[in-house]
């Protein structure tokens, strides 16, 4: 067997370990190595913003498969290492330490970056993302001084991180210039109940507000400067969304618009390469182009992945699923919807336990229940499906009748 007629992943994270797990589940015969730049095998991220934070759990617990799994399934793992470039004509990956991996497929999982924040005093100590298990090691270290956090941005990872940290006794602040929290995902209504949440349990938002600069003091960051004010702080997150992680794929002559392009069964503009997970822009069968950022997802594109490299006619065909837990609220999301589609609440908002959905052209785009359980199957065979507003609404009529 020559090297290059093995795969080559590149990337420590969920969606990579599943491609590795799936060709070994089925079978292949072929090398596999993978490539990573953290020195931990593959790993989980949603707990770096929630359980791990909060000490519940772990950063090893979040490992997929630890090096033992690897070895004994004959996958070369090469961690620590950053891939430099991608020879497509020789089909080899070199990385910065001069070393060069031949393959037959390529596997980018490359992931995202956390976006940074281009403002005076960014790169002070004391300022922080969230990305990596390190990024994560290093905001617990915080925490556990107390004092006051302040975060910029008001998404999943922003939300998240402020719900751990008041659970470990900060005073938060989250700043945005958004006037709802993640309202460009859930929509005004949704995204109040959200910021209804997190006031009830004393974190101070600051909407509509924009942040010009890092306050230093004694060569740390001490707060922030907002369109409103100073905002003190003994710690800052910048928490502003991810920007995929295409440096490799654009050096390599791969199309690249808001990740890397590639078919419904992952392919890119060259056969022999896919991608996966976050940095991957895909064709889904049912709802279009799609880049998606969600531990769901990873699983089931690194699946596909394998699948397609063992000659499968598999497709991206699943609907986006993503989950959170803040507080006292837990829920799950399903289907992909704007923020402008109309919203409709089975249950009420006050009671912390209801379902919502969302219909575009008077057909159900997503759902989501929010501490109520064992339902989200049920909503995702609903989306898609044209049901007039007052049937979702009314409890009295089971799910599954609808």
């Amino acid at each position: 067997m020559a090297a290059s007629d093995g795969t080559v992943i590149i990337g420590g994270g969920l969606a990579a370990a599943h491609v590795v797990q799936t060709l070994r589940e089925h079978g292949y015969p072929n090398g596999i190595t993978l490539i990573g730049d953290e020195p931990t095998a593959p790993y989980e991220r949603p707990p770096l913003s929630k359980d791990y934070l909060q000490g519940k759990q772990a950063a090893d617990a979040s490992i997929v498969h630890d090096a033992g799994w690897y070895a004994e399934h004959d996958v070369s793992l090469v961690l620590g290492e950053q891939a430099a470039s991608i020879d497509r004509q020789h089909h080899v990956v070199r990385l910065d330490s001069g070393s060069e991996h031949p393959y037959g497929n390529l596997v980018l999982a490359t992931g995202a970056d956390s976006r940074r924040l281009e403002v005076p005093g960014a790169d002070l100590p004391g300022v922080h993302l969230l990305r990596r298990v390190g990024d994560a090691e290093s905001l617990k270290d915080s925490f556990s001084a107390g004092g006051r956090l302040a975060v910029v941005g008001a998404g999943w990872i922003g939300l998240e991180v402020a719900a751990s940290a008041r659970q470990a006794g900060m005073e938060v602040t989250v700043v945005a210039p958004g006037s709802t929290p993640l309202g460009s995902v859930l929509g005004q209504e949704i995204g109040a109940h959200f910021a209804a949440l997190h006031r009830a349990n004393g974190v101070e938002l600051r909407l509509g507000t924009q942040v010009s600069g890092i306050i230093e003091r004694d060569g740390r960051a001490a707060g922030l400067e907002t369109s409103a004010g100073e905002v003190p702080a003994d710690v800052v997150l910048i928490a502003i969304g991810a920007v995929p992680a295409t440096g490799l794929a654009e050096a390599a002559g791969l199309d690249v618009a808001n990740g890397v392009l590639v078919d419904s069964a992952l392919r890119t503009s060259d056969p022999d390469i896919l991608a996966v997970g976050d940095v991957a822009n895909a064709q889904n069968t049912r709802l279009g182009r799609l880049r998606v950022e969600h531990w769901d997802n990873a699983i089931r594109q690194g699946t596909l992945a394998a699948q397609t490299i063992l000659g499968h006619d598999d497709r991206y065909d699943w609907l986006p699923y993503f989950f959170t837990d803040q507080f006292d609220l837990g829920m799950e999301y399903v289907g992909h919807a704007g923020p402008d589609a109309q919203t409709v609440i089975r249950g009420k908002l006050e009671s912390g336990e209801f379902i919502a959905f969302w219909l575009e052209d008077g057909t159900v785009a997503a759902a989501m229940n929010v501490n109520i359980w064992d339902v989200n199957d049920t909503l995702r065979a609903l989306v898609g499906r044209s049901i007039e507003p007052a049937r979702l609404a009314d409890a009295e009529i089971p799910l599954a009748a609808l």
